[in-house]
Protein backbone atom coordinates (compact mmCIF):
# COMPACT_ATOMS: atom_id res chain seq x y z
CA UNK A 1 0.00 0.00 0.00
CA UNK A 2 1.04 3.62 -0.56
CA UNK A 3 1.94 5.37 2.41
CA UNK A 4 2.44 9.21 2.80
CA UNK A 5 4.07 11.45 5.35
CA UNK A 6 1.97 14.02 7.05
CA UNK A 7 2.88 16.90 9.39
CA UNK A 8 0.30 17.22 11.79
CA UNK A 9 -1.29 20.89 12.97
CA UNK A 10 -3.55 22.23 15.27
CA UNK A 11 -5.97 24.74 15.26
CA UNK A 12 -8.50 24.51 18.38
CA UNK A 13 -9.08 21.18 19.16
CA UNK A 14 -8.81 19.99 15.52
CA UNK A 15 -6.19 18.28 13.82
CA UNK A 16 -5.24 18.70 10.45
CA UNK A 17 -2.50 16.92 7.97
CA UNK A 18 -0.30 18.49 5.07
CA UNK A 19 1.37 16.45 2.82
CA UNK A 20 4.95 16.91 4.21
CA UNK A 21 6.22 17.51 0.30
CA UNK A 22 4.71 20.56 0.35
CA UNK A 23 6.25 22.26 3.76
CA UNK A 24 9.47 23.70 3.56
CA UNK A 25 9.86 24.38 7.32
CA UNK A 26 8.40 24.64 10.44
CA UNK A 27 9.46 27.56 12.95
CA UNK A 28 8.26 29.09 16.05
CA UNK A 29 5.96 32.08 15.76
CA UNK A 30 6.96 35.20 15.60
CA UNK A 31 5.60 38.67 15.68
CA UNK A 32 4.46 40.61 12.30
CA UNK A 33 4.18 43.52 10.68
CA UNK A 34 0.78 44.22 9.73
CA UNK A 35 -0.22 45.75 6.23
CA UNK A 36 -2.01 48.10 5.29
CA UNK A 37 -5.59 47.11 3.55
CA UNK A 38 -4.28 43.94 3.01
CA UNK A 39 -7.00 40.83 3.47
CA UNK A 40 -8.43 39.99 7.14
CA UNK A 41 -6.89 36.54 7.30
CA UNK A 42 -3.19 37.79 6.36
CA UNK A 43 -1.81 38.71 9.76
CA UNK A 44 1.25 40.59 8.60
CA UNK A 45 4.81 39.79 7.06
CA UNK A 46 7.87 38.60 8.87
CA UNK A 47 11.48 38.61 7.58
CA UNK A 48 12.02 34.86 6.78
CA UNK A 49 15.97 34.33 6.46
CA UNK A 50 16.36 37.83 4.83
CA UNK A 51 12.92 37.08 2.19
CA UNK A 52 9.88 39.24 3.28
CA UNK A 53 6.71 36.59 3.59
CA UNK A 54 3.32 36.86 3.86
CA UNK A 55 1.61 35.17 7.41
CA UNK A 56 -1.99 33.68 6.72
CA UNK A 57 -3.71 32.98 10.15
CA UNK A 58 -5.64 29.57 8.78
CA UNK A 59 -8.01 30.08 11.34
CA UNK A 60 -9.09 33.55 9.92
CA UNK A 61 -9.30 32.28 6.69
CA UNK A 62 -11.49 29.52 8.16
CA UNK A 63 -13.67 31.71 9.73
CA UNK A 64 -12.44 30.20 13.15
CA UNK A 65 -12.73 32.46 16.62
CA UNK A 66 -9.13 33.56 16.69
CA UNK A 67 -6.42 32.96 20.20
CA UNK A 68 -3.93 34.68 21.73
CA UNK A 69 -0.31 33.00 20.29
CA UNK A 70 1.28 31.40 22.71
CA UNK A 71 4.49 29.13 23.03
CA UNK A 72 3.14 26.82 20.88
CA UNK A 73 2.27 28.63 17.99
CA UNK A 74 4.51 27.80 14.70
CA UNK A 75 4.29 29.01 11.21
CA UNK A 76 3.96 26.42 8.61
CA UNK A 77 6.41 27.62 5.68
CA UNK A 78 5.39 26.46 1.85
CA UNK A 79 6.47 27.10 -1.56
CA UNK A 80 3.56 28.68 -3.89
CA UNK A 81 4.07 29.39 -7.31
CA UNK A 82 7.60 30.37 -6.48
CA UNK A 83 7.07 32.49 -3.28
CA UNK A 84 6.97 31.02 -0.10
CA UNK A 85 4.19 31.79 2.21
CA UNK A 86 3.44 31.25 6.02
CA UNK A 87 0.21 30.10 7.87
CA UNK A 88 0.28 30.10 11.10
CA UNK A 89 -1.42 27.43 13.28
CA UNK A 90 -1.88 26.99 17.02
CA UNK A 91 0.39 23.98 17.05
CA UNK A 92 2.54 21.63 14.69
CA UNK A 93 3.75 18.84 17.22
CA UNK A 94 3.92 15.82 14.99
CA UNK A 95 4.67 13.90 11.63
CA UNK A 96 2.35 10.31 10.65
CA UNK A 97 2.65 7.32 7.72
CA UNK A 98 -0.63 6.83 6.26
CA UNK A 99 -1.22 4.47 3.82
CA UNK A 100 -3.92 4.89 1.57
CA UNK A 101 -6.34 2.32 3.12
CA UNK A 102 -6.42 5.01 6.33
CA UNK A 103 -7.42 7.56 4.05
CA UNK A 104 -11.36 8.14 3.17
CA UNK A 105 -12.56 10.45 0.51
CA UNK A 106 -14.12 14.44 1.71
CA UNK A 107 -17.04 13.40 2.93
CA UNK A 108 -20.24 15.12 1.22
CA UNK A 109 -21.18 17.26 3.78
CA UNK A 110 -18.15 19.29 2.98
CA UNK A 111 -19.40 21.60 0.14
CA UNK A 112 -18.50 24.92 -1.91
CA UNK A 113 -14.93 26.24 -2.00
CA UNK A 114 -14.10 24.09 1.23
CA UNK A 115 -14.29 20.80 -1.19
CA UNK A 116 -11.06 22.23 -3.36
CA UNK A 117 -8.52 21.70 -0.23
CA UNK A 118 -9.67 19.29 1.91
CA UNK A 119 -8.33 15.97 0.25
CA UNK A 120 -9.74 13.59 2.59
CA UNK A 121 -9.77 12.56 5.80
CA UNK A 122 -6.91 10.28 7.50
CA UNK A 123 -7.60 7.49 10.60
CA UNK A 124 -4.55 6.94 13.11
CA UNK A 125 -6.02 4.81 15.87
CA UNK A 126 -8.95 6.91 17.62
CA UNK A 127 -8.11 10.58 15.81
CA UNK A 128 -9.81 11.84 12.83
CA UNK A 129 -7.31 14.13 10.67
CA UNK A 130 -8.72 16.08 8.00
CA UNK A 131 -5.99 16.88 5.16
CA UNK A 132 -5.61 19.31 3.34
CA UNK A 133 -3.70 21.07 0.46
CA UNK A 134 -2.36 24.11 2.00
CA UNK A 135 -1.33 25.30 -1.79
CA UNK A 136 -5.44 25.33 -2.74
CA UNK A 137 -6.59 27.49 0.55
CA UNK A 138 -6.27 30.46 -1.03
CA UNK A 139 -8.82 31.34 -3.87
CA UNK A 140 -7.32 32.53 -7.09
CA UNK A 141 -8.23 36.18 -6.28
CA UNK A 142 -6.30 36.06 -2.56
CA UNK A 143 -3.70 34.75 -4.04
CA UNK A 144 -3.62 37.59 -6.36
CA UNK A 145 -4.31 39.93 -2.84
CA UNK A 146 -1.37 38.67 -1.15
CA UNK A 147 1.02 39.34 -4.59
CA UNK A 148 -0.11 42.91 -4.54
CA UNK A 149 0.98 43.42 -1.70
CA UNK A 150 4.31 43.69 -3.21
CA UNK A 151 6.39 41.28 -0.83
Amino acid sequence: MPENQYVVFKLGKEEYGIDIMNVREIVQYQESVKVPNSPKFIEGIINFRGNVIPIVCLKKRFGMKDKATDANTRIIVINLNDKQIGFLVDEASQTIRLDDSNIDPTPDIITGIERKYITGVGKLDNRLIILIDLEKVLTEDEKDKINLLDI
